[in-house]
């Protein structure tokens, strides 16, 4: 299990990050190859929700199951996401305020492999879920901040 932290100072007001953050239609501005975003069970966005998001990458759709395990904005949301047969990651997000018109987000993440595959590429490129988590992290700064959109960059 590989266990990292991303930390990431964003130039807005805390109540703006976490709308920009909670609301799912976001999601395809700042996560390359988002596809869909569709809930499945429980109340929404809270402990116990599940949902499923499709990414494309390349030519190839995979399916990750969220499950919101900690819904207590502004301050924290967190959850587990999960490829069957893959991966799970399990992400603590923490949101503190920087200052007037700056955020702090900290992302606190476990990965773990389940798929000999996955386990290999683990041990060849270590730093492939903190690289990902990291470029995502930096796209939503740049989406929050100036309203950026990774889909005009594909």
């Amino acid at each position: 299990m590989k266990k990292f932290t991303i930390e990431i100072e964003i130039d807005q007001p805390r109540e703006r990050v976490i709308e920009l953050f909670d609301n799912p239609d976001n999601l395809g501005y700042w996560q390359p190859g988002f596809v869909s975003f569709e809930h499945e069970s429980g109340e929404a966005g809270q402990p116990g929700a599940k949902s499923r998001l499709v990414y494309r990458h390349g030519s190839r759709e995979f399916e990750m199951i969220e499950t919101v395990t900690c819904r207590n904005l502004p301050d924290e949301f967190s959850g587990t996401f999960h490829v069957p047969g893959t991966l799970t990651v399990r992400a603590r997000n923490f949101f503190k305020e920087a200052g007037p018109d700056k955020t702090k987000w900290i992302s606190e993440n476990e990965a773990e492999s389940h798929s000999l595959l996955m386990k290999i590429m683990g041990l060849l490129m270590p730093n492939c879920s903190r690289n990902e988590t990291e470029n995502f992290m930096q796209n939503f700064k740049a989406f929050a901040e100036t309203g950026a959109d990774v889909r005009k960059k594909q």
